[in-house]
């Protein structure tokens, strides 16, 4: 079970990242004024910050000031929320509500939240970018940032997080197979977690064998998260009509299944001892909602 300290440590990540949340937006004209209060109301809608807690949680474990690492983790919250308001369009979940909330949409309209999406997506680049003008002049700390920036546009684009919506969407009209679900779910959920980890270790300066630790850990607690939502959904009665692994193969199979992955992540931070508390806790919350 996770300790008292690991919970303080994700905690710490997460209130952080709420202080600051607001900070990196870029300065919206007032005439702009709606633009900036659907980017704001998503952002403040609640949410576990669990992808910019794991981009800070990889860079403490090279004792690298959080300040340094803060833009980078507030990006990909802006790209995770981004998504989100997308998700919840009626082109594709059609969702009324998240966290309890009215979505995006239902409040500021669907162009304004489409707009709010395409906002924030900018935003994150625009931030990344801004921020890399502190360091010209310490071209160590600017490869850093760099590479930090480049796993994040990987991870939420063509190549990863849309590639995966877009397969996701499409896959509603097939049946699914096992190498399809696993292409989703590792495209849609997994890619964006591993680019958070490995942006952090980027940013602290990790080196080739951490890297390769990092990497093992962030694709699979990213498919055993896909694989818990979808678990979730399953036993709550919600998204039935979606094509998932759980409800293609069953909930016993889906948690086998995510409990290896679960322990994938584990064993590859197995030896980072106390540097690796949120690492930890993260897959004990994933194992707990499996055993229910």
């Amino acid at each position: 079970m996770s300790t008292s300290s690991s919970i303080e440590a994700f905690k710490r990540y997460k209130d952080l990242v709420d202080e600051h949340i607001l900070d990196f937006i870029p300065e919206i004209s007032p005439l702009s004024k709606s633009l900036y209060e659907a980017m704001r109301y998503a952002l403040l809608s609640g949410g576990k910050r669990i992808r910019p807690v794991l981009v800070l949680a990889s860079c403490d474990m090279f004792n690298t000031p959080l300040h340094f690492v803060l833009p980078n983790a507030c990006a990909v919250e802006y790209i995770h929320t981004y998504s989100l308001i997308h998700d919840d369009l009626p082109a594709m979940d059609d969702d009324d509500l998240r966290r309890g909330k009215p979505t995006c949409h239902k409040v500021f309209g669907e162009a304004n939240a489409i707009l709010a999406g395409d906002g924030l997506l900018s935003a994150a680049f625009e931030s990344l970018n801004k921020d890399m003008l502190m360091y010209l002049d310490d071209p160590d700390l600017l490869k850093r940032k760099v590479r930090a920036a480049y796993s994040l546009s990987k991870g939420c684009g063509c190549r990863g997080m849309v590639a995966g919506q877009i397969t996701d969407i499409e896959s509603a009209e097939r049946s699914g197979s096992e190498d399809l679900f696993n292409y989703i779910n590792y495209n849609k959920t997994a890619m964006l977690i591993r680019s958070s980890v490995l942006s952090g270790g980027f940013l602290g300066g990790m080196d080739a064998s951490t890297r390769e630790d990092l990497l093992i850990y962030g694709e699979n607690i990213g498919m055993a998260f896909q694989l818990v939502d979808d678990i979730d959904d399953v036993r709550s009665g919600q998204d039935t009509d979606k094509n998932t692994y759980a409800g293609t193969y069953g909930l016993d199979r889906a948690s086998e299944k995510a409990m290896k992955y679960i322990k994938r992540a584990k064993d590859a931070i197995e030896k980072y001892y106390d540097h690796a508390e949120v690492y930890r806790y993260l897959a004990e919350l994933l194992e707990q909602k499996i055993n229910g």
